[in-house]
């Protein structure tokens, strides 16, 4: 099964009012509800963040069958985790930097962009302190699964999801 390509305008409404041009592209369509199927390194990457042994363990939990909701409207996506512990929204433009917060919830300033028609990859700044490299890309694959994968520093993190 291949990714859904849909051809739309971009349509910026709600994320972001500094691009006026709308343009037509190919675009995967990453809308709709996932659950995760599977998760490596985690708490791996959280310790990388200097998450103390505590804080690991209750996200590690928290975090085993997180409901992610992604709505798309050409370049525009707004994302949405929920777990049991806490609910995190996000919502951007690709090509435009956004303010959000990195997994350990430092606060970043992101750039998202398309590395390939389903691909869209993130490098993370932090807006104050040091810390880590932090990155993320979410892939949409040939099989209909969402891959998010996180990096802090060398330590990458893969999480795979299936549509609900």
């Amino acid at each position: 099964m291949t990714p859904t390509l849909k051809k739309k305008k971009k349509q910026l409404t709600g994320c972001s009012s500094t691009s006026k041009h709308l343009l037509e592209k190919k675009t995967t369509d990453f809308s709709g509800k996932w659950k995760m199927k599977s998760s490596e390194n985690f708490e791996e990457l959280l310790k990388a963040l200097g998450v103390n042994v505590f804080l690991r363990k209750i996200a590690v939990t928290a975090a085993s069958s997180p409901a992610v909701e992604i709505t798309q409207q050409g370049e525009c996506l707004s994302i949405k985790t929920s777990t049991s512990v806490r609910t995190t929204h996000v919502s951007f433009t690709v090509g435009q930097s956004f303010s959000e917060a990195t997994v350990d919830g430092r606060p970043c300033t992101s750039f998202p962009k398309w590395e390939t028609d389903s691909k869209i990859s993130c490098e993370q700044t932090l807006q104050k302190g040091d810390g880590p490299k932090t990155a993320w890309t979410r892939e949409l694959t040939n099989d209909g699964e969402l891959i998010l994968t996180m990096t802090a520093g060398d330590v990458v993190c893969t999480r795979v999801y299936e549509r609900e």
